[in-house]
Order: C-alpha cells, then sequence, then structure tokens
C-alpha cells in the first residue's frame, strides 16, 4: 500500500536513513525483555524530562533527540520511540510553525519508525475536544488552536489506515492536564499549581482568575503519567487512549490549596482579554479504555501531591 505520511513532499536527500534491520532485529532479541533501549524526543521538555529520569531508574537505555528541521533520527537501533516533542504551547498563533514541527516531522518519524519496525508511542492532547463535554476516544473533536489543530491531523492521519497496515506498534496518549516538577521553563505554560506558588512566594497572594470555579480541569500528575507510559511500553494493543483521572478539580481548589500551603491570600482577578476564548471550561477524561488496558491504577490526588511538594 502507497502510504502518504507527509503533509508536504520532502527532498530526498533529506529521507535517507541507515537500513540495517537485521542487524537491528538482533540486537534487540540480545537485550532483556525488561531493559529496553528507547529514543525520546523532546527529553528536554516537561514530560519528556521526568519520562527520562523515571526509566532510566527503572534500568531503561535512553536516547535524546531534540527537534532539528529537516533531520529525522534513525531509529533502527531502538526498541522503542517515545515522541514527546512538540511546540506545546496553546497560545502560538504562528501557524505554520507548528504544523511543521508538529504534523510533518512526526509524518516523517512514523514513516522512520514504520519502515524499521520500531514501536512508537506519541503525545496526543486533550485539546482536541475543545469545548466539547464528551471525553470518549470516539467523542467529535473541536481543536481550537493551531497546536490543538495539529495534535487531531496527526491523530486522524493515523486512525485514516487499518492499524494493520503499520509493521510498528504505533500507540497515541491523549494526555489531560499534566502538572509536577520541572515545568519551571514553561513560563506562561506553566500549571496552575506553579503559577499560583510563584505568585504566593512573591506577593503572598494567590490570583486565580474570576470564575474559576466554574473551570474544571482533570489533572494529572506527572509521576503517574510516566508510571502509565512505562506500562504501555509492554502492552501490544495499537490505538489512541485518554491519559487522565476521570475526576475534576476547580483551580478555586487549586488556589486555595496552594494558598494555604504558603499562608498567602487568594485574590481574584479579571481574565485577560487575549486569554478569553482560549482556556478550556470543562475537561474529564473518560480513561475507561486506559483501565482496561493498564488494569487498576492509583491516580494521585492535586490536593495530596501540593502538600508534599517541595518547589
Amino acid at each position: 500500500m502507497n502510504k502518504k505520511y507527509f503533509h508536504e513532499e520532502w527532498p530526498k536527500e533529506e529521507q535517507e536513513l541507515k537500513m540495517s534491520l537485521e542487524a537491528s532485529r538482533q540486537n534487540k532479541e540480545e537485550r532483556s525483555k525488561n531493559k529496553l533501549k528507547i529514543l525520546i524526543t523532546g527529553a528536554n521538555g516537561f514530560i519528556g524530562k521526568n519520562l527520562k529520569e523515571y526509566l532510566m531508574s527503572k534500568g531503561h537505555g535512553i536516547a535524546e533527540y531534540e527537534f532539528i528541521e529537516n533531520v529525522v533520527p534513525d531509529c533502527s537501533q531502538f526498541d522503542k520511540v517515545i515522541h514527546m516533542g512538540a511546540i506545546s504551547s496553546t497560545t502560538e498563533r504562528d501557524v505554520e510553525k507548528v504544523l511543521k514541527q508538529n504534523l510533518d516531522f512526526s509524518h516523517r518519524l512514523l514513516q522512520v519508525c514504520d519502515m524499521q519496525g520500531v514501536d512508537l508511542i506519541y503525545a496526543s492532547s486533550a485539546s482536541v475536544y475543545g469545548d466539547g463535554q464528551n471525553f470518549n476516544e470516539d467523542a467529535p473533536k473541536q481543536p481550537q488552536s493551531p497546536y490543538s489543530w495539529s495534535k487531531y491531523l496527526f491523530d486522524r492521519s493515523i486512525e485514516m489506515l487499518s492499524w494493520d497496515d503499520y509493521k510498528c506498534n504505533i500507540k497515541g496518549l491523549r494526555f489531560f492536564n499534566v502538572y509536577g516538577e520541572h515545568e519551571e521553563h514553561k513560563g506562561d505554560q506553566m500549571s496552575v499549581f506553579h503559577k499560583f506558588a510563584k505568585q504566593a512566594k512573591e506577593t503572598g497572594s494567590v490570583h486565580p482568575f474570576v470564575g474559576s470555579s466554574d473551570y474544571l480541569r482533570d489533572f494529572i500528575y506527572i509521576g503517574d503519567v510516566c508510571q502509565i507510559i512505562e506500562k504501555m511500553m509492554h502492552i501490544d494493543e495499537m490505538g489512541i487512549w485518554n491519559v487522565g483521572t476521570g475526576e475534576t478539580t476547580s483551580f478555586t481548589t487549586i488556589a486555595h490549596s496552594i494558598a494555604k500551603k504558603y499562608n498567602a491570600k487568594v485574590e481574584p482577578i479579571p481574565m485577560p482579554e487575549n486569554l478569553i476564548g482560549q482556556y478550556q471550561k470543562y475537561t474529564c477524561s473518560d480513561n475507561t479504555k486506559l483501565l482496561k488496558t493498564i488494569g487498576k491504577f492509583k491516580f494521585t490526588k492535586p490536593e495530596e501531591w501540593i502538600e508534599t511538594w517541595k518547589d
């Protein structure tokens, strides 16, 4: 079957790859089934950095790749590729830039993994659901930003073919609102946990937006995300899964928990005009499929993490 992966045509010389598949298979057979050789894209980002540290602590061999325009890594020597790299800012408005890195590069990486028979786990996003109220994997999608569109289009491009048409195992993980350690570099894209903590330490006050009690999100701790990814590495099933707790917490609840931790006040402020319409008001993962796949899982409660958090 002639598979169309690319958003646009790419020069042939940029697609040259080492294809020593037989040697790769032999190397993989020699490795322990429990200790894998893994390539992580975006390993210096929030999820990628936490995941790298977690998998290394479990004895897996980790290599890193950061995006370079028109360059795709040779994946043949790896057991798994975990694709976490992306422009993750939901407020980024340069559509061409977002599509080139988030969609086109992902297509090229998929093609390499498929040709070389290397399993691919990639980061999708709950932002594809937009302002919808149904968060089942098969629910209608309403992407609202270039970022969410890039995630939606990659999901769709994979689903357009039969899963049996691929030579590699592919899993898409549709992350909900991930929070935890190593968010400091994200600036305005930090979770409300870090934003509120920064406000509390610097000003003695926490400033949620007016009406934050109406904003309910499915917050999932990064440590839980890392454990789930490792579990998914050892599962043969292919598809797309929601990765969330199935429970919601309001921004107001987070604000009061942070204020209590730092003995700060809670002083709501109006939402800036540039953010109006950019925030999903409600997210709550239907994680039925996830729990059916990985089994029972004890998720970390946001309030419990705040109490033990050492920032």
